[in-house]
């Protein structure tokens, strides 16, 4: 394959961008489909958190385009859902945070091109984070009760965090492949 790209220089960039829409298509066109193992209490994976986290660690990526991945994917996700509450303000914090997680050095990237474990902790708690701005943006447009947001909201963030981490390395571990071959 290697032999391929140097052949053709500017394949390895085509490759590469095929490879992120492929990927971005499927995280969307999967979201609301519930096949066995995908769905606990009436709650699904957050496929396009994951996605979101896999671009920001992976590709380490600058603090822009980790704002456009989160912004493009919380977009493609509104327009499958309801538009507001927004979920593209939750997955621009969740790139901005996982951004700056790689920028400090908090996340060793040898250890997580090998092991699924960091991945599927850092994809818990950008969950938890996600869901918990979704709460406040609920909070904040109101027609629902406080106590009645909050109590949905423990429900939702523990098994959207549980489900997405657990589904975390099924599209980390083939990206980080395919990216290796377009970059190596």
């Amino acid at each position: 394959m290697t032999n391929f790209f140097r052949m053709f220089p500017y394949s390895r960039h085509f490759v590469n961008w095929g490879i992120t829409i492929f990927s971005v298509i499927f995280c969307v066109v999967i979201l609301p489909s519930r096949l066995p193992g995908m769905e606990l209490l009436g709650i699904g994976p957050n496929w396009p958190l994951i996605w979101v986290v896999v671009w920001s660690i992976r590709r380490k990526r600058t603090l822009m385009a980790a704002i456009v991945g989160g912004l493009i994917l919380g977009f493609l996700q509104d327009s499958m859902t309801a538009s507001w509450p927004s979920h593209a303000v939750s997955l621009v914090f969740v790139a901005i945070v996982t951004i700056l997680l790689q920028k400090m050095r908090s996340i060793p990237s040898e250890v997580i091109e090998k092991d699924p474990i960091p991945i599927a902790l850092i994809v818990f708690g950008m969950a938890v984070i996600a869901e918990t701005m979704m709460a406040f943006q609920f909070s904040w447009i109101g027609g629902r009760s406080l106590v009645e947001i909050w109590t949905d909201h423990q429900r939702v963030a523990l098994c959207s965090a549980i489900l997405s981490s657990l589904w975390a390395p099924v599209i980390y571990f083939p990206l980080n492949r395919l990216w290796d071959v377009t970059h190596g």
